[in-house]
């Protein structure tokens, strides 16, 4: 699918933003690299320092160049005071079927050897995951680009096993690290609480091609060298802090229940820092209820009569428990 189809090209739209990055490398505090197999390694926060610009940009880059990240001065939390602010011009194409980590990479086996989730404009070239046929979309940019988030460079195999199902030679592909322990890491994971909200909806079987526009923010928390503090407060920024808006075609009461259901709180396993629950459930994620991950609160606004339904809430307490650990 290309430009001027129903749907703009994410790697098209996301190839420039990734070239101003590799200009910029030295200002933001990135290292470049090239794999030995050809592809180019963008290190943003494993030796390299990046920070929380290099997070923000890669934050737009993984939303296929059709989503814009801001850092707002201002929160409903006062220990923590800034926000990451979310909006996309295509929600669904941007949050789904790019910045989504959808696709599973491993080499050696879970538990050992290298893993890492792909999100990133590349997905849509190699669509290994269902909802592309779901939403019938391909990208045929001559690029793919994934943001991982891992603490290594992906192995040779790995490389050359990304390429072959994206069509295209490794040295057309190109990959940014960003460690969840990373400054760059921690705001990238936390600029994906408008996807967050889009793949609950999703998950609730709500039609996605009902969603017009949405808007998303959440408190940037503070990094942690401890993987799991750190993927604890990225994940409880949405779950406790994270707002959504919605604008939705369709009955306004099927926008109210959707509203009803979105919040984080709806599921069972809300309610303790994400930490804790991770630890209880063995450090595996499909032990926890999937209908846990949304923001907190959520507003969803029916276009065809023009009214608005609010439900969920803002958990400071929660926050202050994962935060100040």
């Amino acid at each position: 699918m290309t430009e001027g189809a129903s749907r703009p090209s994410v790697g098209r739209r996301s190839a420039p933003l990734f070239e101003a990055l590799l200009a910029d490398a030295e200002a933001l505090r990135l290292e470049v690299e090239t794999h030995p197999s050809g592809a180019r390694i963008v290190d943003a926060g494993i030796r390299a320092a990046g920070g929380i610009e290099a997070g923000r940009r890669i934050a737009e880059i993984c939303m296929g160049g059709l989503g814009r990240v801001t850092i707002e001065g201002s929160s409903p939390f006062p220990d923590w005071p800034f926000s990451l602010c979310v909006s996309a011009a295509e929600p669904v194409t941007a949050c789904l079927l790019s910045q989504y980590a959808g696709w599973k990479l491993e080499r050696g086996g879970e538990g050992k050897g290298w893993f890492a989730m792909a999100s990133g404009p590349g997905r849509a070239r190699a669509r290994r995951e269902a909802l592309f046929a779901e939403l019938a979309y391909a990208d045929d940019a001559d690029r793919a680009i994934f943001v991982l988030e891992t603490d290594r460079p992906p192995p040779h195999e790995v490389v050359t096993e990304v390429a072959a199902a994206c069509g295209l030679e490794p040295a057309q592909l190109a990959f940014i690290l960003t460690p969840t322990t990373s400054l760059a890491g921690l705001v990238q994971i936390t600029a994906r609480v408008l996807e967050v909200g889009l793949h609950k909806l999703h998950e609730l079987g709500f039609p996605l091609d009902r969603v017009r526009d949405g808007l998303g923010r959440a408190p940037l928390p503070p990094p942690s060298p401890d993987l799991l503090t750190a993927m604890g407060r990225s994940n409880d920024a949405i779950l406790f802090g994270g707002e959504l808006w919605l604008c939705v075609e369709g009955p306004e009461g099927e926008a109210r229940r959707l509203a009803e259901q979105l919040p984080s709180s709806s599921s069972p396993d809300w309610g303790r820092p994400f930490a804790e629950l991770f630890r209880e459930a063995g450090c595996d994620f499909y032990r926890i209820d999937r209908l846990l991950f949304s923001p907190a609160r959520v507003h969803v606004t029916a276009l065809e009569s023009g009214r608005s339904f609010s439900a969920g809430r803002l958990a400071p307490e929660l926050l202050a428990r994962s935060f100040g650990g």
